[in-house]
């Protein structure tokens, strides 16, 4: 009878500790997979092992577990050129130490998300093409000591917040889009050692809290003001192609710092830099193809516009819904999907054409002035306003991903801003879902700029919408 009563109690231990470990292990799987959905090309099939089918990812490709093999703490994917987005649920990998996606050809924003991993020591994204701004919720990263940040097109100003961060010790910013003043401000006078400054008194503010931070790179931003007191320990190649107030420094032209463009430009990857411990040493950083490079200098050639145009005619597809989430189909016979948030007021500021609008100013969409396999460019009058240049994109909309309309709205928000007489003018865009459509509306003009260039470039949108459609 005892041994009976033993072994039921068994049981219920047993039962227990799989209804403890199994729902967590699911959560870190779906996290993965999700990351994984949100990769739309991995030339080198980094991520084939990653099968959503296996409850346990330790033996996946770039993923490390803890020792009990109950928890993934650490994920490593260095230059192997996958091209997606960071997904927001990475921040439910609660108990990761350590992200290394260095020297890959991630674009969008830093996930908010991220700073919910409370565990995280080394945050290296390094080496990417993502842009906006760095999320103040990264100094909720407690345990940080290594923050990489460096050569992408990160905007906005730096958020004081990262004083916060008690354990940081290293943290690369350079060669980014990064402008306000570095946030580290004292009344203090400071005492230099070979590993920091050291203060009096504790009235600190910025990056001037964070004692332990030894390693530091903000060159070649958009940085103003003068170099903080608490931070004069770091080499003066540092604070370099800024626009600082030291004279003594190699700074940026006043012209450049006077106009410090929006958009992000291909950024130059320091090789003296290494990343945080590659996978291999045989996969590099691709450069970037040419579809990228003209849609980063669009400000400058007509090429460059038209490609941009081929990316972009996809807009918003929520169409007259103005819903914040979008589910990501990858192809119409499968159910998966992911939530990506959109910012309403991104596009806010830009003129949204309907369908019927364009339709009667091209006149019934007749007056065709270019054409190639994927897409047509029309003709037309807006009644009581000028020539427009239709570019109307032929696809399907199962070839759209939520991800992808993320980056597209953010690239005509981009495009709307700018004032070049050599790209074109934007007026506005079209995006309407019965029937499924995307569309850019341009001024037109036949003095050899845009009317030469929608005629003899259109095949170069050929190679763009193939790579859409991957």
């Amino acid at each position: 009878m005892r041994s009976y009563a033993s072994l039921q109690l068994l049981s219920v231990f047993s039962l227990l500790l799989f209804v403890t470990c199994d729902p967590f292990a699911r959560d870190e799987v779906w996290a993965l997979t999700t990351f994984k959905e949100a990769i739309y090309e991995d030339p080198h099939m980094v991520l084939s092992s990653w099968n959503a089918l296996d409850a346990d990812p330790c033996g996946w490709s770039g993923i490390s577990c803890s020792f009990a093999g109950d928890h993934v703490v650490k994920i490593n994917i260095t230059g192997y050129s996958l091209r997606g987005f960071l997904a927001p649920e990475l921040g439910q990998i609660k108990f990761l130490q350590q992200l290394i996606l260095h020297g890959n050809n991630l674009i969008g924003i830093i996930p908010k998300e991220l700073g919910m991993l409370k565990y995280l020591q080394v945050l290296d994204l390094g080496a990417n093409q993502l842009t906006g701004p760095i999320p103040p919720e990264i100094a909720n990263l407690i345990s940080v000591i290594k923050i990489n940040l460096q050569s992408n097109g990160l905007t906005g100003s730096l958020p004081p917040e990262l004083g916060n961060l008690k354990s940081l010790q290293e943290l690369r910013l350079d060669r980014n889009r990064l402008q306000g003043s570095v946030p580290a401000s004292s009344s203090s006078d400071f005492t230099s050692s070979a590993y920091g400054m050291y203060a009096s008194n504790t009235n600190l503010t910025g990056l001037c809290q964070a004692s332990e931070l030894k390693v530091a790179d903000f060159s070649y931003n958009f940085f103003t003001g003068s170099i903080p007191k608490c931070l004069g320990y770091l080499p003066s190649t540092s604070f370099q192609g800024n626009c600082l107030q030291n004279k003594d420094l190699r700074q940026r032209s006043s012209s450049l710092c006077d106009h410090a463009p929006p958009a992000r430009t291909p950024q130059t990857t320091n090789p003296k830099q290494q990343p945080a411990e590659d996978l291999s040493n045989q996969h590099r950083r691709a450069s970037k193809p040419a579809w990228l490079l003209a849609l980063e200098i669009v400000t400058g050639t007509m090429v460059g516009c038209l490609f941009l145009i081929a990316f972009i005619t996809a807009l918003q597809r929520c169409k007259d819904k103005s819903s914040l989430i979008i589910p990501w189909k990858k192809s119409s016979s499968q159910k998966d999907h992911v939530t990506v948030y959109i910012d309403s007021e991104m596009l806010k500021d830009v003129v949204r054409f309907s369908r019927m609008e364009l339709e009667v100013a091209c006149e019934d969409f007749s007056n065709i002035i270019g054409s190639s396999p994927d897409s047509l460019v029309y003709k037309g009058t807006v009644k009581g306003g000028p020539e427009i240049a239709v570019i109307s994109l032929c696809i399907k909309e199962e070839h759209w991903t939520g991800y992808l309309e993320l980056y597209f709205q953010r690239e005509v928000a981009d495009l709307a801003r700018l004032n070049n007489e050599n790209a074109g003018k934007l007026l506005g865009y079209c995006s309407e879902s019965t029937p499924f459509t995307r569309m850019l509306v341009f001024e037109y003009a036949s003095n050899g700029t845009l009317y030469e260039h929608l005629h003899c470039k259109s095949s170069f949108l050929l190679g763009t919408i193939n790579i859409l459609k991957m």
